[in-house]
């Protein structure tokens, strides 16, 4: 199979969602499967694509620019000639933003269209076409060329559902790790050295975006609660940047940690391009989402390397965090409640030492990344 893949902007500091399709593609090719990469922005991934893509092919861009439209409509139409194709080609989409473009190569190339939907839908209503009004209406329309969905959970399939998409157009297939990426080490000393946390320290871990869906302030408020409680010994390690709030609530977040008097537990730092290690020193991950999240890739990739997770009962969160592990489901915004959670969590090491272990293996039951590839084949191969 030929799967022409369109992405947006190929770096490790956008998230789960860039980072999954890049895991799924380089799969892909080990299987055999020819893979020809489109994108908009470099990044960090960039060089990586190019060790096993048949072709890598920058573009201007997904849609219509309506302040120089004449120009972006002669480079759209450029752009949809370099789409290469050839027996058995298909293009999978990573996103609802690149749907317009991949439904009209798809037309104008007469091959099957895969979108990927890794976010809900935007608030405007933009399908069915009798709902979109001008501004959604040619999104709403190649949302009907679109031969199959795949939804990283069943509430993001409920979500674009609840939009107008027909539910059999929708499969379910939830994000996987490379779990030989992702295990424990017991070699931890010289990291928790490099970050100047005390051995005996216990450490509450946040990976992810800074911006204000993520619910970091309330984490933070959750945090001090447990060092007004007399837990001194704890420290908040905070990992990842701003994506849509430009740097302004991170600016928040810090005069946050000095309001609540917690500066000088809490480390900010940055994004961190291979979070594993920070994993393995943690005693716990927290996830505090506030918005209907997907999937939550960290959470996986924390249970993998054998740190539990507390994260919030929202979205496809309780769709990961199931059977014994929707004890540590929180109530989103709600200091707390999590406050309460991590108290009875945080010292698991010694009143449940198992908990590493079977954080891990229920990550291997579920969510390997063999088992994300083998159901993301299958939808493509189906449409060929």
């Amino acid at each position: 199979m030929h799967i022409i893949v369109t992405g947006n902007e190929l770096s490790s500091t956008r998230g789960g969602s860039e980072l999954s399709l890049f895991d799924v593609c380089h799969s892909l090719s080990k299987r055999g499967h020819r893979i020809s990469l489109l994108y908009v922005n470099e990044g960090d991934l960039l060089k990586d694509y190019y060790s096993f893509c048949d072709q890598v092919i920058r573009i201007h861009g997904y849609r219509f620019n309506r302040k120089s439209l004449a120009s972006s409509v002669l480079n759209f139409l450029s752009d949809i000639s370099k789409v290469p194709t050839s027996q058995n080609s298909v293009i999978y989409s990573n996103g609802y933003n690149e749907v317009f473009f991949g439904s009209t190569a798809a037309s104008y190339k007469n091959i099957p269209f895969v979108v990927h939907l890794r976010l809900p839908p935007p608030e405007e209503k933009i399908y069915p076409l009798r709902q979109a009004g001008l501004k959604g209406a040619k999104q709403a329309i190649a949302l009907t060329k679109v031969k199959k969905f795949i939804a990283v959970s069943n509430q993001t399939k409920l979500d674009w559902s609840n939009v107008g998409i027909e539910r059999e157009r929708i499969e379910i297939v939830h994000n996987g790790i490379n779990l030989e990426a992702f295990k424990p080490s017991d070699n931890l000393t010289a990291r928790r050295d490099d970050l100047g946390i005390l051995r005996n320290t216990k450490v509450i871990l946040y990976v992810g975006r800074l911006d204000r869906v993520k619910g970091i302030e309330t984490l933070m408020r959750a945090f001090s609660l447990l060092l007004k409680e007399g837990q001194s010994d704890k420290h908040l390690l905070i990992a990842g940047k701003p994506l849509l709030q430009d740097g302004e609530y991170e600016g928040e977040l810090k005069r946050l940690s000095i309001e609540l008097g917690i500066d000088r537990k809490v480390t900010f730092l940055g994004h961190v391009q291979n979070p594993s290690s920070l994993y393995r020193v943690s005693d716990v991950t927290v996830l505090p989402s506030l918005w209907s999240e997907p999937f939550g890739r960290t959470i996986i990739e924390s249970m993998a390397c054998g740190t539990p997770v507390v994260a919030s009962k929202v979205g496809g969160i309780p769709e990961i965090l199931t059977s014994e592990f929707q004890h540590f489901l929180s109530l989103p915004g709600d200091e707390e409640d999590l406050f309460r959670i991590l108290s009875r969590t945080i010292d698991w090491k010694n009143t449940d030492p198992q908990l590493g272990e079977r954080s891990r293996d229920h990550v291997l039951r579920n969510f390997s990344l063999s088992g994300t590839v083998d159901g993301i084949e299958k939808v493509l191969l189906s449409t060929t």
